[in-house]
């Protein structure tokens, strides 16, 4: 199979065309992302923060907790697949789906080398102007979480 066309405006449902080889494939803004399947290392960082923020809201009871993969489709040229999402909760119940809820409350990116570029310098700033309330970049390595809010959010 030949490679993507990197000149393509990129939608959803170009996304369906895509093999399911492992690799993570995500656009924003027509721009086609593509990183490899997560480390051990990362799945671990990742669970473990799952598993934290899910005792969390349990107890609070205002959203619900997801791991990737988990498509969020902000626009037609712009589907994200954040590590963790939380989504708030509809009618005091967990949604069934990305439409049920339409908003992120928070968008987690653990740091992997393949990975890093993209969610620093394109997913974040793609979270903030979808006024996503917070964004977390975790950076298991440096043991650094870096907590990014959305100004426009109240």
């Amino acid at each position: 199979m030949a490679m993507p066309s990197a000149a393509k405006r990129w939608t959803v449902d170009d996304l369906a065309s895509l093999p399911d080889d492992g690799n993570r494939y995500e656009i924003i803004d027509g721009e086609l992302l593509v990183t490899p399947a997560p480390s051990w290392r990362h799945q671990r960082i990742v669970g473990a923060l799952y598993r934290r923020i899910a005792a969390y809201l349990e107890e609070h009871h205002f959203g619900d907790i997801l791991m990737a993969p988990a498509d969020v489709v902000f626009a037609r040229d712009t589907v994200v697949e954040p590590d963790l999402l939380v989504v708030p909760l509809v009618d005091g119940r967990k949604p069934k789906a990305w439409s049920d809820v339409g908003r992120l409350l928070l968008a987690v990116e653990a740091l992997s080398p393949s990975s890093m570029r993209q969610d620093r310098y394109k997913k974040r700033p793609r979270y903030q102007k979808e006024q996503v309330p917070e964004c977390w970049i975790v950076d298991g390595d440096a043991r650094i979480v870096e907590r990014w809010k959305s100004l426009k959010c109240s």
